[in-house]
């Protein structure tokens, strides 16, 4: 088991090597590529690279078929930079960043009209009960407790 601290940088270093390495792939496949993040295994043995694809899913898949031929090629250089005594494998996975940004901003659009509708539906309607539901003690109230527990100091 290698130190959290060191797998973090060489994630950090197969990050920046995959994605100065694409660069060189001559596959036509290849699409418009950005290397986002990559993750490697306690043990540097597997990483996996995150990456997203400018394009519709056909570009997609053919960005994932073009890195898929080049991951060996990639993986020597990769283990060579790196200097480890074992390179690790790399899976590339598709990174779907704007897919989900798109997903949280209709999530909170929807959240947003069904906060104006409530604040539409509470407009100009009063609570059910008093206003003030802790109402504070008035004198009266006051002497009255005061009478009761000398009634039962006397007992």
């Amino acid at each position: 088991m290698s130190d959290p601290a060191k797998a973090r940088r060489h994630a950090e270093r197969i990050k920046e090597l995959v994605a100065s390495l694409v660069r060189e792939i001559k596959d036509p496949r290849l699409g418009m590529l950005t290397v986002t993040d990559a993750r490697i295994t306690g043990d540097l043995r597997d990483a996996h690279v995150y990456y997203t694809v400018l394009g519709d899913p056909t570009e997609q898949a053919s960005t994932a078929a073009a890195l898929d031929s080049a991951k060996g090629m990639l993986r020597t250089r990769v283990g060579h930079a790196l200097g480890l005594r074992h390179s690790p494998s790399l899976t590339f996975v598709l990174d779907n960043v704007l897919d989900n940004v798109k997903e949280i901003d209709d999530l909170l659009e929807a959240a947003r009209h069904r906060d104006a509708e409530v604040q539409r539906l509470a407009a100009g309607k009063k609570y059910a009960g008093d206003a003030d539901p802790y109402k504070p003690e008035t004198d009266d109230e006051d002497e009255d407790a005061d009478e009761r527990v000398g009634a039962e100091e006397k007992r």
